[in-house]
Formats: structure tokens, sequence, C-alpha cells
């Protein structure tokens, strides 16, 4: 009963995350269930998929009542995503050795929040958006992710809307909800398939549950927030989880 309450009480981060930033989610939700709750790397894999999913799915609602969702962008951007993020759960990420998987990951993250701290030249004004094959490219990397370590993407996702698709950040969060719900989806249908150990859906619903309570809490943050304070706290937040993941996983 303790594990569960724990369990529900740090996954109200993970729907802040998600519903404040369109992000983060997958990194919270692996080291909880990794290195807090001691489940399985490939099944953790798997769980995080189903919650950073549901929540994204969840969390989309008010940023679409909001009228802060670019459909026809986030579509775009899915279709190579879910391609990649099936291969990838399916084919690859069970032939792939967990510890490898979770570094790399956390090496991606460094690179990742880098970037989004940094940021472009003029955060004042929208990017100018870059031709069709950039945004495809990039949803195809962030799909491959999402299948090979359970992560929604959204620390791709993310910076890819505002810096390449040329969306303002509050719009880029909202979209990059669809995205991570549709690659999620993809990706957790492949890799529930290859596991041997069983999903604990009841501690896997109790952080759903949670994590979509705080999406719908940081959902409703988002119009009080600077975009450029939004940036630059999900690099700075990104960075931190990447430093802690790396050194768990050089240390076990």
């Amino acid at each position: 009963m303790s594990q569960l309450i724990l369990a529900g009480a740090l996954a109200i981060l993970i729907g802040l995350s998600l519903g404040m930033l369109g992000g983060g989610g997958s990194i919270l939700t692996l080291p909880i269930l990794v290195y807090v709750l001691g489940v399985d790397p490939k099944t953790a894999i798997a769980s995080s998929l189903f919650v950073v999913g549901t929540t994204s799915l969840v969390s989309l609602i008010p940023h679409a009542k909001a009228k802060r969702v670019r459909f026809q962008t986030g579509f775009v951007f899915a279709i190579p995503a879910m391609i990649f993020a099936g291969i990838a759960s399916k084919l690859i990420a069970p032939h792939v050795n967990a510890r490898i998987l979770l570094g790399a990951f956390a090496v991606l993250m460094l690179v990742t929040a880098a970037n989004m701290i940094r940021g472009r030249k003029a955060t004042t004004e929208e990017a100018a958006p870059k031709p069709l094959p950039y945004l495809l490219g990039i949803g195809a990397l962030a799909g491959f992710i999402a299948g090979m370590v359970g992560a929604g993407g959204g620390f791709i996702v993310v910076p890819a809307l505002a810096l390449v698709a040329g969306l303002p950040m509050s719009e880029a969060v909202a979209t990059s909800l669809l995205v991570i719900a549709l690659q999620s989806a993809v990706a957790f249908i492949g890799a529930r398939a290859s596991l041997v150990v069983p999903i604990p859906w009841t501690l896997v619903g109790v952080i759903a549950s949670s994590a979509i309570v705080g999406s719908l809490i940081g959902a409703r943050l988002v119009p009080y927030v600077k975009p450029e304070t939004l940036r630059k706290s999900f690099g700075v937040f990104v960075l931190f989880m990447g430093v802690f993941q790396l050194a768990k996983n050089l240390m076990t």
C-alpha cells in the first residue's frame, strides 16, 4: 500500500510536466518505475509508454478547447513517429540491453536540454518553418526513441515543433501531446508483445490516474507562464533528469 501511495504522489509530477511542458513525463516515469519502485527495465519501458500516452491524451483535451493544438501539423509529425515507434518497439528494442538503452536516452536528454536552454536568437518571434522533410525526419527520430526506451519523446517533439515547425511555444507544448499520445500507443502495442514479465497493472493504473490529475492542473497553468520561461524551465528540467539518469545508469 505504501508503494502505491508513493507512486501516486510522484506521478502527479509526471502529469504536471506533460500538461504544462508537453514533455518530460517519460523522463520522470522511467526513473520512478526502475529506481524507486523496482520494476524490471523492459517492463518499465512498456509501462511508461502506457502512462505517458494515456496522460497525454487526457491532457490534450483542455489544450484543444483553448485552441492551442495545431492538429494538421501534429498529424504530419505523428505519421512517421508512429511508423518508427512500431518498428523500434517490436523489432529492435527487445534485442538491446536495457542498460544501453537507458544510457543512450540519458545522453540524448542532455543534448536536448542544452538546445532548449540556449534556444533561438529571436525568442520574441515565431521561427520560420523549415521544409517538410525536416519535420518528417525529426518525427521519425522521436518515434524511434519512443519505441526504443519508452519515452513519449516530448523533449524532442516540443523543440522540433517550436524550432522546426515554427509554432509558438504554447502551441508546440499543446500539439506535442497529440504526437506523444499517438506514437506512445503504437510503441506500447509493440513493446507489450515482446514482454516476458507481465505489466503490474495495479501500479501502472495508480500512476496513470495520478498523472492525469497532474496533467489537467498543468494544462491550466500554461496561459500564466511566459513562453521564454516555459522553454528554459523545460530545458533545465531535462538537464537535471538527464544527469540523474546517467549517474544512476553508470552506478548500477
